[in-house]
């Protein structure tokens, strides 16, 4: 087993990796780089690859979600002025 030579990251690194991974897009985009560019540090790069797992998971869920809501919606006729 070789010993890593790598500096753990600091709070205040956490910090910002945190801040501009809030922000809409950019976070997104430094995910990507975080995860894939080579140059982060291992926390960070699997840090980066875990939340754009979770991101995948969450957006598959949305979509089972909606499809759900809409199925039900065309089941049971959808808007056909009956009822109330």
């Amino acid at each position: 087993m070789t010993e890593s030579t790598e500096q753990p990251m600091k709070v205040g690194d956490w910090l910002v990796t945190i801040l501009l991974t809030a922000i809409p897009l950019v976070g997104i985009i430094m995910l990507f780089i975080w995860g894939f560019g080579g140059n982060a540090p291992t926390t960070k790069s699997n840090f980066a690859k875990a939340m754009l797992i979770w991101y995948a998971i969450m957006i598959v869920l949305t979509f089972v979600f909606y499809g759900a809501i809409a199925a039900l919606f065309i089941a049971s006729g959808g808007m056909d002025g009956g009822g109330f």
